[in-house]
Parts: C-alpha cells; structure tokens; sequence
C-alpha cells in the first residue's frame, strides 16, 4: 500500500508549540544569553531613571531644586551618560545574544534539510519546490527575529510598564498610573485584535508570495519544453496571474495595516493627551514643579516609544507565523519508511537478493505487484524485462525501500530489509538509473557524488571504465566544466555514463541497472554494456531492460507482466519455449527489421 498522502502544511493559526523548540537553542549558549539578560537590566535601569534626572535638571534650571546652579549641568551629564548607557548596553545585549540566534538559524535550518531528505518519495513527488524554498527561508528569518524581540523586547516592555506606572502613581498620584495602564491594556487588546484580523490576509500573501515563486521555479526547470512548444506567452500569462494575485494580497495587507497603524496612533495621541493634561493643570495649580511636567512627559514617551515598537514586533510575528509554523510543520510530518527500533546495519555475505512473495500498490484500487518472487544468486547477472507498466521499475524501488511491500518481504543474504537501517541497505546498492539528473556544479563533482571521499585519481579512473574519457577530453575545461541546472548542458547519453561513472566509483557488492543503455547510440550502448559486463563481474546485478538485445547474455531473465512472474530463464530456454518472452523477442525483432529496411510506416493522421 502506497505511504499516507501528506497534506498541505499550512497552519490556521500560530502553534506555540513550535515557539517551544526554540528553547533549546537558548539553553545551548546560556551563559551569553544570562550575560545579554544582565545588560538589558542595566539599560532598563539607566532608561527609567533618565526621566527623573532630567526633570530634576529642569527643577535646578528653574530654581525650585535644592541644589541650584552646577548641580544642573552634573544633573544633565547624569541624564547624557544614562541615554548612553542605555544604548551602548543594549548594543552589546544584540552582539553577545547574535551568535545565538545565528546558530539557531543554522541548527533549524539543517534539522529541516535533513528532515526533508528523511521523508518518503510521495511528498517529494508531490512537493512544490519553490513555495516550499520560499517557506524555508521565510521560516529561518521568522526565528531571528522571534528570539531576539519576544526575549529582549516583549518580556522587558511588559515590565517596563509597570515599573513606570507604579512610580508615576506612587509619585504623582493613582491618576497618572490609571491612565499609563488603562491606555496600555486599550493599545494591546486593540492591536492583538487588529493583528488577529490582518492575519487572514499575511496569510494570503504569503501564499500568493509562494504560488508565484513556484510557477516561475518549474517555469524554468522546464525551460527547454517551453521552447519546444513556443509557449513563452503563455508561461508569462500564467505567472502574471500569479503576480496578480499576489498584488492583490499585498495591497489589502497594505490597507489592514493602515487601519491598524492609525488605530494604535489614535490611542498613542489620547493617552498622551489626557496625561500631560492633567499634568498641566496640576503645574497651574502649583501641585507639581515644572520639571515633574518634563518628567511625565519623557515618562509618557519613553513608554509609548517601545509600547509602539512592541505593536510592531507583535504584527511582525504574526506577520511571519505563516511561514515560521509552516517550516516547522514540516517537521511534523512524519516518513512512511523508517528503521524499526534498535535497527542494525545490514551485512553483507554473499549478496544473494530474494524477493518473496512480494505485492504493492500506489492505491489500493489498483495492484502493481501481484506475489512477486524470485532470487538472485550471488554473482549471479539477472535481467528483468516485460512490456510498460509492468512493475520492473517499481521492483527497483522496493529494494531501494523507497516505499515497503503491503506484503511478502525483500530479503538480503537472508535478512529482511525492513528490518534493518535503509542507509545500510542502500549503501550496499548501486544504480545507473533511467533518467539521470546531475547537480549544477562541475563535471569531477557529480561523479565524486558516487563516493564523495574518492580521489581525483580514483574519479579519472572510473570516468575511463565508464568510456567517458574522449568526451572529457574534448571539452576545454575537462572534468572542470560545470554542466548547468540538472545537467541539462549535457547530452542524454553523457549524463548516462556519468551515471555509470558513479556507480563505478561506488563500487558497490549489488548493481542494478534501469535502462542505463536508453539514452545512448548502438556504438555507444556496445561500449557502455562492456563497461557494464566488466563493472558486473564478481558482482550481484539486477538489469531492468525494455530493450531485450542488452540483456541476452544474463545469467537469467525474469519476465514480468501485468505485476506477476510468468516466466524464468536464459535467453536460449526461454526462446525455446515459444512464451511471453519469445512473444517480445520477436516483435523487438521485427520492428528492428523494419527500421533497417527503412520501411517503418508514420502512423495515420486521421
């Protein structure tokens, strides 16, 4: 049975779950992140008492202070040095707490990397690269800044205000603190209201963000079958629907954010309106001195400047939870191949491969293994042929594990796969598959990919087994030669032998070869399937083959149709009995026959 379909990861609404994997990354530099905390106290200590510095300045200026005259100027180089203070130290809390959010940045972005390469073949297929790159880094960035505002400015606001409103009641009267606090508790409940409504449409930008950057991404990707069919027009339309869309998303985000801004600036203005009002009739009625004004008033400030800034963070967080939860909803999902508990390598013997009793199906309507069994001896060259659609490539998939059998078992020197690590048992394989796509990096490269720890001399050597040498030679910066997005500046047939190549360089106990010759010419293929034959020898090889001439001289030949073995044997026992393979045999035979005599009819156009 095919693994879980997974479904689209996209949060209705922030899980602070997620928040709480952070934590450890935390943990990991705590003495930068207590030495960072102690900074941010200090700072909080010198911005609260500049206020009172400044309006006993103002007192000594008036003449009201106790101690008139130079005491003003020591009172604002006092308030100078506490501004200072305040800004210094918080430069040194955002460099002491940078190494932390940077390595959280790298410790998640790697866990999510590594996590997309543990999940089964379904979700890749089914994935969307670039809205899912997109969502990646939206999700790293979210975490930067999530760390460093909810630690370093949210928690620390909190507590500033109600530092500052318990000194303004204590020292001016129940009023001022009323007002600090009513106003406060009026701006959050409106921003974290305003804020939830705007997140339908973040949300939708984003979306619309991810849609256009993964229409242009396979746009790209498939650039040569776009000019194949000449539908430049046609890929620009579709992707100015999508930029379309996304102006649209923009634009009522724009005006949501609008409607907020005004709403916090309106609250902002009647807080400090109503404040220095009644601060104002108190001086009027000489209840309060010039500079306790002064004082109220840089209170006021110094409260709503970061109250402000915190309605900012706090949009700029909900505004990134869309991308945050959705990185790590990724981690959520859960592969459908895993090792068992307490999974051991596999060990190789012999490397006799048995498939017993085997079925599968990509949904369960549908069968595409039917009981498959057979075995390959140790050493032993065995080809899988059989018409399209017969299940010889899904096969190959099974032994990779790339999905499990709904039932039977893949056993390796008697030991069952699935029972085992699956980095084990792939180590243990090696495959030059049909379609060999290659990494946008040079030619030396993508052929060390077969053993990244190989030598140069070892990769030269395996590009000569591989007959790879002469094209090698023919380009002007050699195995330096960088062959572009998926190895597209390479032929079909080069990017089959570097396939080989690789397998070469592996060098591992149990080949298998799907198709490896179907992108090559006749003078080609005869070399290539020498390398091959010289490659398999001593080896255990399973050759899946549509072309019956490449594989006549296999030890044996499974056929394969409709999911079921019908018949076993060599070239020669099979012929004889005049089955299904004789049946294929003799039509490649014809059509062969008809392509040298040049005969071979186009079909009709009706």
């Amino acid at each position: 049975m095919r693994g879980q379909r997974h479904s689209d990861p996209t949060p209705e609404g922030f899980n602070w779950q997620s928040a709480r994997l952070i934590i450890p990354y935390l943990l990991e530099y705590r003495s930068r992140v207590a030495l960072a905390l102690i900074a941010l106290v200090i700072a909080k200590v010198a911005s609260i008492w500049a206020p009172f510095l400044l309006g006993q300045a103002v007192d000594s200026l008036d003449g009201k202070a106790s101690a008139p005259g130079l005491a003003a100027i020591g009172l604002v180089i006092g308030y100078g040095l506490a501004r200072f203070v305040n800004v210094i130290l918080g430069e040194i809390r955002d460099t002491l707490f940078g190494r932390v959010t940077e390595r959280a940045m790298r410790r998640v972005g790697l866990k999510v990397f590594e996590h997309l390469h543990a999940l089964d073949l379904d979700f890749h297929l089914e994935r969307k690269t670039g809205g899912l790159a997109r969502d990646i880094e939206r999700g790293t960035d979210g975490i930067s800044f999530l760390m460093r505002f909810f630690v370093f400015n949210i928690l620390p606001t909190f507590l500033e205000i109600a530092v500052v409103a318990i000194l303004l009641a204590i020292n001016f009267g129940l009023i001022f603190g009323a007002i600090t606090l009513g106003s406060v508790a009026i701006y959050i409940l409106f921003s974290a209201f305003a804020t939830e409504w705007r997140t339908g449409f973040v949300r939708a930008m984003y979306q619309a963000d991810s849609i256009s950057s993964t229409r242009a991404v396979d746009s790209l990707l498939n650039y040569e079958t776009v000019k194949y069919f000449g539908n430049e027009g046609y890929e620009a339309q579709r992707y100015d629907e999508a930029l379309a869309n996304w102006e649209l998303a923009r634009r009522r985000n724009r005006l949501s954010l609008f409607a907020l801004n005004a709403g916090q600036a309106l609250i902002v203005a009647l807080a400090m309106t109503g404040s220095l009002s009644v601060a104002a009739l108190h001086v009027e009625q000489q209840r309060m001195s010039l500079g306790d004004f002064v004082l109220i008033n840089a209170f006021m400030m110094q409260l709503f400047m970061p109250l402000n800034f915190l309605g900012m963070v706090y949009r700029e967080i909900k505004s990134s939870l869309a991308g945050i939860d959705r990185m790590f909803a990724l981690l959520h999902l859960n592969p459908t191949i895993v090792d068992p508990h307490n999974a051991t390598p596999l060990s190789l013997r012999a490397g006799e491969v048995s498939f017993e009793n085997v079925e599968f199906s990509y949904q369960s309507e549908r069968p595409i293994i039917r009981g498959v069994s057979f075995k390959v001896e140790p050493g032993e060259r065995v080809a899988i042929v059989g018409p399209s659609g017969s299940g010889k490539s899904t096969l190959i998939k099974l032994l990779f594990r790339f999905y499990d059998p709904s039932s039977g078992r893949i056993v390796i020197d008697q030991q069952p796969i699935d029972q085992h690590s699956v980095q084990s048992v792939r180590a243990l394989i090696g495959i030059v598959p049909q379609d060999t796509v290659l990494f946008n990096d040079s030619l030396m490269e993508n052929i060390r990919y077969g053993r990244p720890s190989a030598t140069n001399d070892e990769v030269l050597l395996a590009v000569k087994l591989a007959h790879l040498d002469r094209f090698v030679d023919q380009l002007p910066e050699g195995l330096d030669t960088l062959v572009g997005e998926r190895g597209l500046k390479l032929s079909g047939g080069e990017r089959q032998r570097v396939a080989i190549a690789r397998t070469i360089l592996k060098r591992p106990p149990i080949l298998v070869f799907d198709e490896a010759t179907s992108s090559l010419d006749s003078h080609a293929e005869a070399a290539i399937l020498q390398a091959i034959r010289e490659l398999a020898e001593g080896h255990t090889s399973i050759a899946i083959a549509h072309r019956l001439s490449t594989v006549v001289d296999a030890d044996r030949i499974v056929v394969i149709e409709d999911g079921r073995v019908v018949e076993q044997g060599s070239h020669t026992v099979l012929l004889a009995r005049n089955g299904a393979y004789a049946q294929l045999w003799a039509r490649q035979q014809h059509q062969q026959d008809h392509k040298e005599t040049g005969t071979v009819r186009a079909p009709a156009v009706s």
